[in-house]
């Protein structure tokens, strides 16, 4: 999207590359101005059944388009004017908030496939209004809690009867077949393979990751094997673009038989890519083999956190470290809306299907707080980092038995922590302290206990106080931890 700064000259966002438009953020909502490129375009999908339907379905971002008297009025103010007219813009549009943004390289493979699904059912779907999807790329897509929402709408274009190729495939073969190949063959996370590749993985990349007898087994030969040995033949062919052109063939019939044949075909591949339930990690099995608590000692920290959620009931929260979920699903209950991340994409696949299936308001993301995600994209500006999204989007935020891992095994000093937790927060933080003395404590440290020797509850909450007010405490009794609610100072 495109960003309008404090000075009121916009700044670059995903949308700079789109020939028919941009987006951008504008006293609290979104808009799009779109040219006479991508008018024609946008008004028969607008108008099609099936677009209405998806946006019913909540499959495709609620969109206006807005009247010329309010697009005058709105274009009044030079920020607004610059854009529209720095596209062209012949017409205006409005979309409904997606909540927190995110970018593939956060997601986990289970969002990545359901990603995948969504644009193959839009692109099925369409075909019955003449409408087709020209691109085939996960940025496309945001997600509303666990659930994927297409919000480029500019995507799609009207197709000829007679035509039934579908130009994205390829594109889709690179940015989610094969990453999830990847990460299910080789254990790639969706950090390496779309962090720094804004079009996905190639075929000759991962053909040289796999071995002689993988190359021919399903389905590393249809989707990185022959692409890999006819893409040699093709750039030495003179036509070798052909490939990229649209065909047309003399039935709309056989047009349509072929084009859902293909999408058919790419469904049956991403399902046998679909990331399986009941994996395990370091990290999986934390809430059953935790010894640190007994069952009541479990209970009484529920209801601190409860207790806490329904005192200050925010609505929006992030839950740092969040593990299989459980208390992002306790925030979610109450009505929040949730992010919580965590590095192990593992445990997050068990707070997507929960989330799912509870038709809870929980996004998981694959983050480390003590490494987030940075700004990539052109001059860093196209995709902002995780902390620049985060900072002032949350009522509350839950730091529960993770802070004494990012002083132990990331060394980043506590009031630095503390520092970084004021920021994000507007409100609330739920805090819990572990001790040196802890169990958990003593199995990371590996022998550098002094440097946390002086670290006691007193000490920690000395600098709380640097940035918070205590308004609530509790000792786990038996338990070497205490857990804190804390109001943000102004």
């Amino acid at each position: 999207m495109e960003t309008i700064t404090q000075a009121g000259t916009p700044e670059l966002g995903p949308s700079f590359r789109d020939p028919g438009g941009a987006v951008f953020p504008w006293d609290g909502r979104f808009f799009r101005a779109v040219n006479a490129l991508g008018a024609e375009d946008l008004t028969a999908f607008l108008g099609a059944a099936s677009c209405r339907q998806a946006v019913d379905r909540g499959q495709i971002v609620g969109t206006r388009v807005v009247p010329e008297d309010e697009s005058r009025a709105l274009r009044l103010n030079p920020a607004v004017r610059s854009v529209y007219e720095g596209v062209g813009g012949s017409m205006l549009l409005e979309h409904e908030r997606i909540a927190f943004p995110t970018f593939p390289y956060e997601w986990i493979p289970e969002m990545l496939h359901a990603a995948g699904e969504l644009t193959l059912d839009l692109a099925e779907s369409l075909l019955a209004d003449g409408i087709g999807l020209k691109d085939g790329t996960p940025y496309n897509i945001l997600f509303r809690g666990p659930e994927p929402v297409f919000i480029d709408v500019l995507s799609f274009e009207r197709r000829r009867p007679d035509d039934p190729t579908w130009l994205a495939y390829a594109q889709f073969v690179r940015t989610f077949l094969l990453p999830l190949l990847a990460h299910q063959r080789f254990g790639l996370g969706l950090d390496q393979s779309l962090t720094t590749r804004r079009d996905g993985l190639e075929p000759e990349e991962v053909y040289r990751w796999a071995g002689p007898l993988q190359r021919l087994r399903a389905p590393f030969l249809s989707l990185v094997s022959l692409p890999t040995w006819l893409g040699g033949r093709q750039k030495r062919a003179s036509d070798g673009d052909a490939i990229y052109q649209k065909k047309t063939v003399d039935d709309p019939a056989k047009a349509d038989y072929i084009l859902r044949s293909l999408l058919g075909r790419a469904r049956n591949t991403l399902a046998k890519l679909a990331p399986k339930a009941g994996r395990n990690s370091t990290w999986s099995d934390y809430m059953v083999s935790n010894l640190n608590y007994s069952t009541d000692h479990f209970a009484a920290k529920q209801s601190f956190v409860s207790e806490a959620l329904a005192e200050f009931s925010p609505k929006r929260v992030l839950d740092v470290g969040c593990n299989t979920g459980h208390f992002s699903a306790l925030a979610a209950r109450t009505g929040a809306s949730v992010v919580s991340i965590d590095y192990d994409p593992v445990v997050l696949g068990d707070v997507w299907r929960q989330a799912r299936a509870e038709k809870l308001n929980i996004l998981p993301l694959a983050v480390n707080l003590a490494r987030p995600t940075p700004s990539t994209g052109w001059r860093n500006r196209e995709w902002p980092s995780f902390l620049d999204r985060a900072r002032g989007s949350f009522d509350a935020v839950l730091m529960l038995a993770v802070i004494h891992h990012m002083l132990v095994t990331e060394r980043v000093p506590l009031n630095e922590i503390l520092k970084l937790a004021a920021e994000l927060t507007n409100d609330l933080l739920i805090v819990e302290f572990v001790a040196p003395e802890d169990a958990m404590f003593q199995r990371i440290v590996r022998g550098r206990e002094e440097l946390h020797r002086g670290l006691t509850h007193e000490v920690f909450e000395a600098a709380c106080r640097g940035h918070f007010e205590i308004v609530r405490s509790q000792h786990v009794e038996g338990a070497t931890r205490w857990l804190y609610a804390l109001k943000k100072r102004r």
